[in-house]
């Protein structure tokens, strides 16, 4: 009796152990899973360090469907975006650096970055307001572009992870900085939906009258970073009209038609079809590097893009609150390092960009939408990059 109670009584034992050791084989499954998704971020390591006496870092965004969204201080930088394709393989669909370094280069093309004080070009380096002549630096043959050889894209923001799905980022530009007046108060709020959507909020106050037009810098190819050039994605933009530019890229401050132009994306258009058309415009970009409009006015949330990678089955919806939406096809993009993730170089029209916008040269174009920003009001705008994926 007290054997038979004994081999019942291990039996019991090796049963229990037997399901706690599946059970953990589970959730090693699971944690598996979760890491090598997180394999594919660089390492935080990389981006630990103090730049002029403040430490950067990198921050993880993460959602109830696996996906994340890797973003350091350093500019207010997104690094990695990591979605499912159509297979259900997860996707790294953001061009970005290894390391920090990558991001502090001469002539680094803005991976990632927060735009500002004012996102694309302003013609000759200068503006009038309230009567004064305010000048900037020319870092881009004559005009200045994108706030700045030190603009936003440079600093190191102050971050507040307040969750799994949201990163807070502010930064006061100083008075003067790069040129442009006022103390300028900037909050830029990155939130992860459970929809696989990347919300971006904006929000600045000034003591001074000034001009504002901040914007994200991410360069995507939904086939995968690093996997070939962006001419086989479909493209559509909902607007009608765009802003044509002279030879140093700056509006001429005419809206024209995208209809019987190259410039046509209001049905979906793969980006490679016309973009080495014999067009003075496209010449003048080496591709597109041009403002779209979207309204005049108008300051709900619209779609104002949408694009799909055939490789990956990948697609990005564009919302905004914005007026405009600058489609960069990475025309000068050289590649000639490999210094980007996993050792990978981004030649030639590997990336895009879809930079939610008031007008390029809107301070010295009257009838642009305008970027002015005075004391006792809040700068507010909104932008949604939204993933999805058809699953085969």
């Amino acid at each position: 009796m007290k054997t038979n109670l004994v081999l019942f009584l291990a039996a019991g034992i090796l049963s229990l152990s037997a399901c706690d050791s599946s059970q953990q084989q589970t959730g090693n499954s699971d944690s598996t899973s979760t890491d090598s998704t997180s394999n594919m971020i660089p390492s935080k390591a990389n981006y630990q360090d103090t730049v002029e006496g403040k430490a950067t870092d990198l921050y993880v965004l993460k959602n109830a469907n696996n996906m994340q969204v890797a973003i350091t201080n350093f500019g207010g930088r997104v690094v990695s975006i990591i979605v499912p394709d159509k297979d259900g393989k997860m996707t790294d669909v953001a061009l970005g650096y290894e390391k920090l370094s990558g991001y502090q280069k001469a002539n680094e093309p803005y991976f990632g970055a927060i735009i500002g004080r004012y996102g694309n070009r302003i013609g000759n380096a200068q503006f009038q307001l309230d009567g004064k002549t305010y000048k900037l630096a020319a870092n881009n043959g004559p005009a200045s572009l994108h706030g700045g050889p030190t603009g936003f894209h440079a600093r190191v923001w102050d971050a507040n992870q307040v969750n799994d799905y949201t990163l807070e980022l502010s930064y006061v530009s100083k008075d003067g900085e790069e040129g442009f007046p006022g103390n300028l108060t900037c909050k830029v709020v990155y939130t992860l939906t459970d929809d696989n959507a990347i919300k971006i909020d904006y929000t600045a106050t000034t003591d001074k009258a000034t001009v504002v037009n901040l914007t994200n810098h991410t360069y995507f190819n939904l086939n995968g970073e690093g996997n070939g050039d962006i001419n086989d994605h479909i493209l559509k933009i909902n607007a009608t009209k765009f802003t044509p530019v002279d030879a140093a890229l700056i509006p001429t401050g005419e809206l024209k038609d995208v209809a019987g132009t190259p410039f046509d994306f209001t049905k979906p258009t793969a980006v490679g079809e016309r973009v080495d058309a014999d067009d003075a415009q496209l010449k003048l970009g080496k591709g597109y590097d041009h403002n779209f409009v979207l309204t005049n006015g108008d300051t709900t949330m619209k779609q104002a893009a949408l694009i799909t990678g055939p490789k990956t089955g990948i697609s990005m919806e564009v919302l905004t609150t914005e007026p405009g939406i600058q489609f960069y096809g990475g025309n000068f993009m050289e590649g000639k390092e490999n210094d980007g993730k996993a050792g990978k170089a981004y030649p030639f029209r590997t990336g895009f960009c879809l930079e939610t916008q008031h007008f390029p040269d809107s301070p010295n174009k009257p009838s642009f939408p305008t970027t002015t920003l005075k004391p006792g009001e809040t700068y507010k705008t909104s932008t949604i990059y939204k993933f999805t994926a058809a699953q085969q």
